[in-house]
């Protein structure tokens, strides 16, 4: 039998894991947009597609978030990243969030989410 606060962790990189599973919640690593020359709602739809595929494959959904930290360098731009956010999550699904304005994500780069999910 395999203790249920045994840490998991799947999807290594050099410097951190895709996601890493403790005591029925799932956390996973931030995401950025592959194509970093959309404007923010594209980088947005990007990454959403991105959390879909990786929450799906932690066996968990985007029904089940907790929380997110989603990080701009544009807080001006933050209705954009609204308006994707809202049509990707019903609204009785929605996590805990903050949006916090950062100076710098990258070249290109506005926007990095990171979230955590009840398993």
């Amino acid at each position: 039998m395999t203790d249920s606060r045994e840490i998991q962790r799947w999807g290594s990189t050099p410097i951190l894991h895709r996601f890493v599973r403790y005591n029925g919640v799932v956390y996973f690593a931030g995401v950025i947009a592959s194509d970093v020359s959309l404007p923010m709602k594209g980088q947005t739809q990007q990454i959403i597609a991105q959390l879909d595929e990786r929450l799906m494959a932690a066996g968990t959904s985007k029904d089940r978030l907790l929380t997110a930290m989603i990080f701009v360098t544009d807080l001006e731009l933050k209705s954009e990243m609204n308006e994707a956010w809202s049509a990707w999550l019903p609204r009785e699904h929605l996590p805990t969030r903050a949006t916090l304005a950062v100076a710098d994500l990258g070249p290109n780069v506005l926007i990095e989410v990171v979230v955590s999910a009840a398993a």
